[in-house]
C-alpha cells in the first residue's frame, strides 16, 4: 500500500499529534503523583463530600448531584454522536464538498484520499470521545445506586470508610472517564488545523498540550479546590492564575 497521496510533511503532523496526545496522557499521569492537579485535588474533595455525607440523614441533595454530573456526561455523549453523524455525511458527500472547500481561502486539498483521511481521523477521534463519555455515564449511575446503599451514623467505623474508599475510586473511574472524552474534544479542535495546513496542525496540537497544561496544573481553579480542602495551609489563588 503506498502513503503517495499525502506528503510527507502532513504524515510527521499526524506523527506529532499523536505524539501530543498520548505523550501528554502518559506525563499527566505521571506528574499527578508528586504534584497537585485537579485529578487528585478532586479525590481529597470527594472524599470530604463522603464523609459528610454518611453523617446526614437526608441525602437526596447528594444523590441530585451526581445526577446532575451524569446529565452532563449524557450531554456530551449524544453532542459526539451528532458530529459523528455529520463527519459521515461528509464523508459520503466527498465529491460534492471538496469543489466547495477548494473555494475557500487558505484551505488545502492535496487529494480525495487525503481528504478522507482527514475526516476520518475526527470520526475516529470523536468515537474515541463517545466510548469515554458513555462509560463515564454509566460509572456515574453506579455511584448512584452506591449512594443509595451507603452506611449511616449506626454502621460501624469500618463499613464507612470501605465505603468512602470504593465509592471515591468509581467516582474518580468516572470522572477520569469524562476528562479524557473532553481531552479528545480538545485536540480534536487542533485537528481542524490540518485542513489549513500540516504546520498549523502541529502548533494547534502543542497549544492545546499548553492549554492542558496550564488547567490541570497552573489554574486559578486547582488552587480554589485546594485552599476549600486544606483550610489551614491555604495559598491564594492568584498565585496559580491564569
Amino acid at each position: 500500500m503506498t502513503l503517495s497521496f499525502l506528503p510527507l510533511i502532513h504524515w510527521i503532523a499526524l506523527g506529532w499529534f499523536i505524539t501530543c496526545w498520548i505523550g501528554y496522557t502518559y506525563f499527566a499521569r505521571y506528574k499527578q503523583r508528586n504534584c497537585s492537579t485537579i485529578a487528585n485535588q478532586l479525590e481529597a474533595n470527594r472524599i470530604e463530600w463522603l464523609q459528610r455525607m454518611i453523617k446526614r440523614e437526608m441525602r437526596m441533595a447528594d444523590i441530585s448531584s451526581i445526577g446532575i454530573l451524569s446529565r452532563n456526561v449524557t450531554f456530551f455523549a449524544s453532542t459526539t454522536i451528532f458530529i459523528i453523524a455529520g463527519l459521515l455525511t461528509v464523508l459520503g458527500s466527498t465529491e460534492q464538498v471538496i469543489p466547495l472547500v477548494e473555494a475557500l481561502p487558505w484551505i488545502e486539498v492535496d487529494s480525495r484520499a487525503s481528504w478522507e483521511l482527514k475526516i476520518i481521523i475526527l470520526v475516529i477521534t470523536f468515537a474515541y470521545a463517545f466510548f469515554k463519555f458513555t462509560w463515564s455515564m454509566r460509572q456515574y449511575n453506579f455511584v448512584t445506586v452506591l449512594f443509595g446503599a451507603a452506611p449511616d451514623s449506626n454502621d460501624t467505623q469500618q463499613d464507612r470508610d470501605i465505603f468512602i474508599k470504593h465509592t471515591n475510586w468509581l467516582m474518580g473511574r468516572a470522572s477520569h472517564s469524562f476528562n479524557f472524552g473532553l481531552r479528545a474534544y480538545s485536540f480534536a479542535l487542533a485537528t481542524l488545523g490540518w485542513f489549513f495546513n500540516p504546520i498549523v496542525f502541529m502548533l494547534a496540537s502543542a497549544l492545546v498540550v499548553w492549554v492542558l497544561y496550564r488547567r490541570e496544573f497552573r489554574s486559578a481553579t486547582l488552587a480554589a479546590l485546594y485552599n476549600a480542602s486544606h483550610h489551614s495551609n491555604e495559598k491564594k489563588i492568584d498565585e496559580y492564575g491564569l
